[in-house]
């Protein structure tokens, strides 16, 4: 099946998306692209699928692998060799096919991700990462050992960056809930050259994760609300009771945030019915 509209390229998605992009010095040469990019499988969902897109001009190899991520108060990941308390990982019983994939230009591949659930799971959420990494042209330009002559009886080393990414694949088992707070909302004085941020905390409870969009409005004394800030596919994953979060404004030129509210709402994605899932106001004097 051709991947839907919907399809967007990887470097789109940030941290707050919940993909990660690995050794990418240059957002702006990725050529990879996946749909979807979360898979979430519940009940007695037992499969589910990634498509994999080479959308440069290159033919290219990847490898696909499992990885295990922590999020922190930030929401920044690192890679983690053993659970701390709470962590529940879902590579045990993860399998996918298949593991290397070599794509020319234009072409696809599609991943085939299964889950096992070992009899008498307890109920909750577990989360691996389905990791992409893209392989050198040991005979191409991409290999980092490719040599290039840079004066006479000389010899220089051009380094080619490695383009990959991970997405998140989450297991949940038996009856799982969660809901999500707004605190703490502040409006930072703008630094020098840039605009105001808005910062707050998420509070999560519950043995799963959250994973929506923030709409950020500002409504003046006597006036309309108006819509200063949209951001896209932001998570905090279990076990994580806390994640601190930034939003860059974007009032309308002219548009002073003073003598009025702040209104910030969380809701699920589109593709989840988009429930709001927190909302919380901030009084500008």
């Amino acid at each position: 099946m051709p991947p839907s509209p919907s399809v967007i390229k990887l470097f789109v998605f940030l941290l707050l998306t919940g993909v990660t992009v690995l050794l990418a010095p240059t957002l702006a040469s990725a050529d990879l692209m996946l749909y979807p990019t979360r898979i979430v499988l519940e009940k007695n969902e037992r499969a589910s699928q990634l498509e994999l897109i080479n959308n440069g001009k290159e033919t290219v190899t990847y490898r696909i692998g499992l990885v295990n991520y922590r999020m922190s108060e930030t929401g920044e990941i690192a890679t983690v060799d053993s659970p701390a308390p709470g962590e529940q990982f879902a590579d045990k019983m993860l399998r996918f096919s298949p593991r290397q994939v070599t794509l020319p230009p234009g072409a696809s591949q599609t991943i085939r991700i299964m889950v096992r659930k070992p009899a008498g799971l307890p109920a909750g959420e577990y989360r691996s990462h389905l990791k992409i990494e893209r392989l050198p042209d040991p005979k191409g330009q991409s290999s980092i050992e490719t040599q290039k002559p840079t004066g006479e009886n000389e010899i220089g080393v051009v380094l080619t960056p490695l383009i990959g990414a991970s997405i998140p694949v989450i297991v949940r088992n038996g009856e799982t809930a969660a809901t999500v707070a707004l605190s703490n909302l502040e409006l930072e004085k703008p630094e020098e050259g840039q605009g105001p941020v808005l910062s707050m905390q998420m509070e999560r409870k519950g043995n799963r994760s959250v994973f929506g969009d923030f709409t950020v409005g500002f409504t003046p004394a006597g006036g309309a609300e108006k819509i200063i800030a949209q951001i896209n596919g932001v998570a905090v994953y279990t076990p994580n009771p806390l994640r601190r979060v930034k939003i860059a404004l974007q009032p309308e030129s002219g548009l002073v945030l003073a003598h009025g509210k702040v209104r910030v709402t969380y809701h699920e994605r589109p593709e989840a019915d988009g429930k709001q899932l927190a909302e919380a106001v901030l009084q500008l004097p």
